[in-house]
């Protein structure tokens, strides 16, 4: 048995990949679901549609591979991040839609916390900055706005869970409710220091105890999946948040080495080790996956609208009729003819932490065209990517470390060769694109494999990651300064804060 099943459940898809144990994909299926946006800044997933879709992958992915469930040795589990679910325990009925991690309702609780003056004990326990992003508001909002859930939460009726915990509880028949320390550490609620739990911050929040699930190291043998499901039962042998689970498909093991991902967003992280110390430049300090009780750690920048601006050219501008027109689009014009556009959809994430910016496109002439506009919106993926490595690195000097001598990347938008180039250019670095770019779902299997001993240990995983392209800068660093510069000015026009 040495193949490994991962569970990749995202934003806008669910997939499952079959990997053979040299890291190689076997087979993929992919299935969209619904989004769901009640009223502006809300975001919802159906959660009988994410388990529907999920399950329906990983039986369409072991038809494709040609095999059957019992020769996989496990499955790993990756998921889209901070989007909240809760659940009755007796029914495993949600009492409510799942509430993604875009979705911004929960900002006036935030607001009043800041007011209470929690800011400073959540960031020491937790890393985090206050913000609508994270799970434990978006929890807060379920208990006190949908009729009756809180009393049933406080008699111990009902379940918390990011997405992880909610498939794995589908996977056993409600008898597993367990996550990992990487989707507990975005919740508000957990220390990253202690590896758990946070009485002090679920008083602060309201949140009963009994809503939350156990917390296991990332690599762990958590359980068995019903064997009804896949025709076999299957070893739960690995989970992880999507961008840390990215990260360690990275071979990003020691400190120094960061990866980006882009995809709905952008997930910029780099491993710091056991220093678990707070940014003093816009970033959060998050749990790294772990394979033992040991505490490690990453810096993270998120960026909230990433590839998602493409989806808004072809769906709110109706530029392009399909996603993939947007390169050829952008590269029919030889720069962006000095605009900028900020896609501050749903506000400002890192390293700005600008909740109430709106969008924003400047610098249009009468010269300016819809080409201009889509390359503009491409390279504005690159321009937040940049503002976050120059963060990292700010922090990383101030700490006595060393600047990232390279970024790795992933997802979707990382095979754009236009895009990749310009990030390199802004960077000042050698952008590296891995030759397996599904790294997410890579690492749940990685993770799974070494809980179930496919692999013996990090140093067998590293020498199976390689390179596919390096893209090296070219620009001039005065260009690329200059056109920072003028990156910054533009988010300054984002807001009337």
């Amino acid at each position: 048995m040495t193949y490994l099943l991962a569970l990749d459940q995202g934003t806008s898809s669910s997939r499952s990949i079959v990997f053979d144990a040299e890291g190689n994909i076997v087979a993929m299926a992919q299935r969209e679901f619904r989004q769901i946006f009640p009223q502006p800044g809300w975001v919802e997933h159906d959660p009988r549609e994410i388990w529907s879709s999920q399950l329906a992958t990983a039986r369409e992915v072991l038809a494709k591979a040609g095999l059957q469930a019992r020769e996989m040795a496990a499955l790993g589990i990756t998921n889209q991040r901070e989007t909240t679910l809760v659940w009755n325990r007796q029914t495993g009925e949600p009492v409510y839609n799942a509430i993604v991690w875009q979705d911004r309702r929960a900002e006036p609780a935030c607001t009043r916390l800041r007011e209470e003056g929690l800011e400073p004990l959540v960031r020491e326990k937790t890393g985090l900055v206050i913000d609508a992003y994270f799970s434990g508001t978006k929890i807060q909002w379920i208990l006190d706005n949908v009729p009756g859930v809180r009393h049933a939460a406080e008699r111990g009726e009902l379940a918390f869970g990011t997405v992880d915990s909610w498939l794995v509880w589908q996977l056993t028949g409600g008898r597993l409710h367990v996550t990992d320390v990487t989707n507990a550490s975005r919740s508000m609620l957990f220390n990253i220091h202690r590896n758990e739990w946070d009485e002090e911050l679920l008083a602060a929040l309201r949140i009963p105890r009994s809503l939350l699930p156990e917390v296991h190291p990332s690599s762990h043998i958590y359980g068995e999946t019903d064997a009804a499901l896949l025709g076999h039962a299957l070893k739960i042998g690995g989970i992880a948040g999507d961008q840390q689970s990215a990260l360690f498909g990275q071979a990003c093991f020691r400190a120094g080495l960061a990866k980006n991902t882009y995809g709905t967003g952008c997930f910029m992280l780099m491993h710091t080790g056991e220093r678990g110390e707070l940014s003093t430049n816009g970033l959060i300090t998050t749990s790294a996956a772990q394979c033992t009780g040991q505490p490690e750690y990453a810096q993270e920048g998120s960026v909230f609208i990433g590839g998602a601006v493409v989806q808004w050219l072809r769906d709110g501008l109706r530029a392009i009729k399909g996603s993939g027109e947007v390169q050829g689009l952008a590269e029919s014009v030889p720069d962006s003819g000095g605009v900028m556009f900020v896609p501050a959809f749903t506000g400002l994430g890192a390293p700005y932490w600008k909740p109430k910016s709106s969008g924003a496109i400047v610098g249009l002439t009468r010269g300016s065209t819809v080409a201009h506009i889509a390359r503009a919106a491409l390279e504005s993926i690159a321009f937040q990517s940049a503002a976050l490595l120059q963060a990292m690195s700010r922090d990383a000097q101030a700490a006595g470390g060393t600047p990232v001598a390279e970024l790795r990347v992933d997802g979707g938008a990382c095979v754009n060769n236009l895009l990749m180039q310009f990030q390199a250019d802004l960077l000042g670095v050698p952008v590296v694109r891995p030759k397996v770019i599904e790294t997410t779902a890579l690492g749940a299997a990685y993770l799974a494999g070494l809980s179930c001993g496919i692999y013996k240990g990090l140093d067998e995983l590293s020498a199976q990651w390689q390179v596919e392209r390096r893209f090296l800068p070219t620009m001039p660093r005065s260009r690329a300064a200059d056109l920072m510069q003028r990156w910054e000015h533009a988010v300054r026009q984002t807001t009337l804060e």
